[in-house]
């Protein structure tokens, strides 16, 4: 009698692994992005109304939120490979929807979904990145997560605005690659390595909570002030700014607004590759004190009609938030373990998105009340007060020493000597 040898399933290498974790996170937050230069069209074909745009845009964060607060440390628990097959297995689901849609409730279901489905993914993927860094290059894990974000927006933003010039559907073409894509991402997921052990998982563990890990808390609280203005810009570009543009600005070229919204994340991303040439404290304020001015750009923009003044806040707001949220991911990332570390980024995506969206809402109220113009004016202010803010609290706050004692000290870049030094004095203080 022969005996069939069992083998164990084929696993990607680590690099392989890292890489695709990389591409997904650029293929979830295309799709997030992907329906905003449709709005626009959208309210056209069926004529709702502004307050019912942003309901659409932030129910999204509404599914995002309720995944993270229960779901969001899933992955520390059962490991990342499970979680991130669901995650684009549901993501599938809301791109087919959005594909199907035949008026503003598929829409809201759609976006709910892809909400949900972001929610279960960011922090495994963010998680997972880390899991999966190269050993010489620790922090790239952290880098890739916010320049990937930023890529993936931008990306999204830019292929369907200009989508929009082509064809009168462009969610025809867009949503059925998306699809594809994220059934794609799911079976690849089955070959990811994992670095968290299963463990058991009670119903309890799925209760609607926030964690931090203990040692990462005063790190946490510190990124806050940027981490709610930076997110808060991106929610004005994504739910209003191509509304503004085609109603205010009485521009008709239908990629303007997706391009606005792709210079914010070009920008972005080269904020947070800018990032890693300085300390965390220092990205804060440089990054604050640019979205502050960016702001101020922007309402001159608005008043003046100008879409290069659109275009130039759009730069100067996309630096800032590059510069502050990869810096604030170097700083958490530096104060976590495997064990916590998605339980730690959802945290920290819950208050994001909470910052993304909230504002907006209200806008959304206020839009009937005051217009869409003096609404885009008390959005602007809300997030020029919110960066001014950020910039003060980080120049209040002490700076560590910048010379580390010549005793074993360590031949590293000077990102990587910095980061080690600061995690240095966090053990020394615990």
């Amino acid at each position: 009698m022969h005996h069939v040898k069992a083998t164990a399933p084929r696993r990607l290498p680590p690099t392989g692994a890292f890489v695709m974790l990389a591409m997904a996170t650029v293929t979830i937050m295309a799709a997030a992005s992907a329906p905003s230069p449709i709005y626009p069209l959208y309210r056209e074909r069926w004529h709702f109304s502004v307050t019912l745009l942003t309901v659409v845009f932030a129910v999204y964060v509404v599914g995002l939120l309720a995944a993270l607060l229960t779901v969001g440390s899933l992955s520390d628990h059962i490991g990342r490979r499970p979680v991130l097959v669901v995650a684009f297995l549901v993501a599938a689901t809301s791109t087919a929807i959005f594909w199907a849609a035949n008026g503003p409730a598929m829409l809201v279901l759609a976006r709910l979904l892809q909400g949900v489905a972001s929610g279960i993914a960011m922090s495994g993927l963010a998680a997972g990145l880390l899991d999966l860094a190269p050993k010489g290059r620790p922090h790239l894990g952290a880098t890739l997560t916010a320049v990937g974000t930023s890529v993936g927006m931008a990306g999204g933003a830019a292929g369907v605005g200009l989508l929009t010039e082509a064809t009168s559907r462009p969610e025809g073409i867009v949503f059925p690659v998306l699809t594809l894509m994220f059934l794609a991402l799911a079976l690849s997921s089955l070959a990811l390595p994992e670095a968290v052990a299963s463990r058991s998982v009670a119903l309890l563990t799925l209760r609607p909570t926030i964690r931090v890990d203990p040692r990462a808390r005063s790190e946490f609280w510190a990124t806050m002030p940027s981490t709610i203005a930076g997110w808060a810009a991106t929610g004005l570009y994504l739910a209003l700014i191509p509304s503004l543009v085609r109603d205010v600005l009485r521009l008709r070229f239908a990629a303007a607004g997706g391009l606005t919204i792709a210079v914010l994340y070009v920008a972005v991303t080269v904020g947070g590759i800018w990032s890693l040439r300085h300390r965390t404290r220092t990205a804060t304020i440089l990054g604050a004190g640019l979205m502050t001015a960016g702001a101020a750009i922007l309402a001159l923009g608005l008043a003046t009609g100008s879409l290069v003044e659109f275009a130039a806040a759009a730069l100067a707001i996309g630096l800032g938030v590059g510069l502050t949220f990869n810096g604030n991911l170097r700083a958490m990332s530096a104060v976590t373990s495997a064990k916590t570390r998605s339980q730690t980024f959802a945290a920290i995506y819950v208050v994001s998105y909470a910052s993304l969206s909230v504002p907006t809402l209200a806008a959304g109220l206020l839009a009937p009340l005051s217009g869409l113009e003096a609404t885009g004016y008390a959005l602007i202010a809300f997030v020029a007060l919110l960066s001014a803010g950020a910039v003060t609290h980080a120049l209040l706050r002490p700076s560590p020493p910048r010379v580390l004692p010549t005793a074993a000290r360590p031949c590293r870049t000077t990102v990587e000597s910095n980061d080690w030094y600061n995690g240095a004095n966090r053990q020394r203080a615990r």
